[in-house]
C-alpha cells in the first residue's frame, strides 16, 4: 500500500494524492506580481510572480469548489548604478518592501475536456507596497535632480483570470494553463508605489509533475512566457518574458512534506514604445530555497499550509533579494474508498 495510504480517511495512495493536489494549488497558479515594484520590465514591475508554482503544480484536485490564499512578502534592492524607469522619469536605485494576501476561489470541474480535468478561477490581492529611490533623479523634462524620495500604498491589485487542464498517467502528471491581468487595481504612473501594472497581459505555459505517493517522492516543473499589451499612460510596452518555477519533495509522513523550491526568469525580447528610454531593458533573476508543507482535516474540507522562502542571486535589470511565501488552502476531501 505505500505510506501514503489512509491519509485523513483515504484508504488508496491516489487518493491522498488527490488529496494534496490543491497544495500545488491550482488557484495559485493564477499570475499576481503587480504589486511587486523593482522586479522587471517598466519601472522594474513585470506580471509574472516567480515562484508562484511549486510542489504538485500538475496533480489533478479534487472536483468542486476551493479556495488558497497565501502571504507573500519581499524585500528587494537595487544598487545606485542600476536605473529604472517610471512615468517617464529615470530613477537610479530602488529599495522595496511589499506585504500583500492574495485571495483566490477556483472551480475543479467534474467531467473530462480534452481527456484531462479542467478548472477556472479568478483572484486578487490587498496589501502594502513601500518603496523608495536614491541617487541622481532625470526628470520626464530631462531634468537632473539629486537626492531620493519614498511612497507607499496600501490597496488592491488588479484582476487575475485563470483556466487549466490536468492529466494524471499514474505517477506522471501533465498541465496547460491560460491567465491573464485584467488592469483595474491601484495604479498611477506617476507614483512609485502602485497596487496594479497598467497595463493587460496574457501567461501561458505547461507543467509536469512526477509524484509516486508509494515512495512519497515528488518532483515538478512549469515554464511559461508572458505577452505584455502597451501602457497606454506611459507609452511603455514590456517585452515578452520567460520563466520556469520547479519543486522537489519528499513526504517524511502521510502529513508532512520538506524539500526546496526555486525559479528562473529571464526577459527574452526587449521593451519597446516611445517611453522607454532605457532602451530594451530585459532582465533576468534566479531563486532558490526551502519549504515545508503539512496537511490536516479540516471538518468536510482537506485543509494545506505551506512555507517557503527564495533568496535571489544573477539578477540583471532588476532589484534582487528574498521572499516569503505562506499558503493556506482548503479544497474538498477525496472520496474514500474501499480497501484492495
Amino acid at each position: 500500500m505505500g505510506f501514503m495510504s489512509s491519509i485523513n480517511g483515504c484508504s488508496r495512495p491516489r487518493d491522498a494524492a488527490r488529496a494534496l493536489a490543491f497544495a500545488a494549488p491550482l488557484a495559485i497558479g493564477v499570475l499576481v506580481s503587480s504589486a511587486l515594484p523593482a522586479r522587471a520590465d517598466e519601472a522594474g514591475v513585470s506580471f509574472w510572480l516567480p515562484g508562484i508554482y511549486g510542489s504538485l503544480a500538475s496533480v489533478p484536485s479534487v472536483p468542486g469548489w476551493s479556495i488558497g490564499t497565501f502571504n507573500y512578502y519581499t524585500s528587494v534592492d537595487a544598487a545606485k548604478g542600476v536605473n529604472f524607469e517610471r512615468g517617464g522619469a529615470i530613477e537610479a536605485g530602488v529599495n522595496s518592501r511589499v506585504d500583500f494576501q492574495y485571495f483566490a476561489p477556483s472551480y475543479v470541474f467534474a467531467n473530462p475536456v480534452l481527456g484531462g480535468q479542467a478548472s477556472v478561477s479568478v483572484a486578487s490581492l490587498v496589501g502594502n507596497n513601500a518603496t523608495s529611490i536614491f541617487g541622481t533623479l532625470t526628470g520626464p523634462g530631462g531634468a537632473t535632480l539629486s537626492g531620493s524620495r519614498s511612497d507607499s500604498l496600501f490597496g488592491v491589485g488588479d484582476l487575475y483570470p485563470a483556466a487549466s487542464l490536468r492529466w494524471n498517467q499514474g505517477v506522471n502528471n501533465f498541465s496547460t494553463y491560460l491567465t491573464g491581468d485584467i488592469p483595474v487595481g491601484s495604479y498611477d504612473s506617476n507614483r512609485l508605489a502602485n497596487l496594479g501594472i497598467g497595463h493587460g497581459a496574457i501567461d501561458f505555459g505547461g507543467g509536469y509533475t512526477y509524484f509516486n505517493p508509494q515512495t512519497g517522492h515528488e518532483f515538478s516543473a512549469v515554464i511559461g512566457a508572458t505577452y505584455n499589451f502597451m501602457n497606454t499612460a506611459t507609452n511603455y510596452q514590456n517585452g515578452v518574458d520567460a520563466h520556469l518555477d520547479w519543486g522537489v519533495s519528499q513526504f517524511l509522513s502521510p502529513s508532512v512534506q520538506v524539500g526546496a523550491v526555486g525559479y528562473v526568469y529571464d526577459q527574452i525580447t526587449g521593451d519597446s514604445g516611445s517611453g522607454a528610454k532605457l532602451g530594451s531593458f530585459e532582465s533576468r533573476v534566479i531563486g532558490i530555497g526551502p519549504q515545508i508543507g503539512y496537511l490536516f482535516p479540516a471538518g468536510d474540507m482537506q485543509g494545506y499550509v505551506n512555507l517557503k522562502g527564495y533568496g535571489e542571486f544573477d539578477a540583471h535589470d532588476r532589484a534582487s533579494g528574498y521572499n516569503v511565501w505562506l499558503t493556506l488552502s482548503f479544497s474538498p476531501k477525496a472520496p474514500t474508498s474501499a480497501k484492495n
